[in-house]
């Protein structure tokens, strides 16, 4: 198993609050039937959720995030050049807000898959 598979895995099964929080409305294709997958290797980079079939990453952010601004970018460019379009959530928001967080990411999902 390549090293990044086995990373992914690592991640899943050290997942954070927040990416457990999310990951019990997106799994089972609950979120308008799209498939997500978890902790998805992508262009080298392993984003905490990722449909394949609406090309989209989606990454919670914990607070450490702010610091590393220049290296989120250069990952998002990355991410991007491979059809991906990323969603960036606080993992605050994705807590307290996660109503608002779904209807983002669906609405995507729709936009792109359709």
């Amino acid at each position: 198993m390549r090293t990044i598979w086995k990373r992914a895995r690592a991640l899943r099964n050290n997942s954070t609050l927040a990416e457990r929080h999310v990951w019990r409305y997106l799994r089972r294709r609950n979120l308008g039937g799209y498939k997500f997958r978890r902790q998805f290797p992508i262009a080298g980079f392993i984003v905490d959720f990722a449909c394949v079939e609406a090309h989209i990453a989606i990454e919670l952010d914990g607070g450490q995030h702010a610091e590393a601004v220049a290296y989120d970018a250069a990952r998002t460019r990355k991410i991007e050049e491979k059809g991906y379009r990323v969603l960036r959530f606080w993992d605050n928001d994705a807590m307290k807000q996660t109503n608002a967080v779904l209807e983002v990411i669906l609405k995507v999902c729709d936009e792109r898959a359709r």
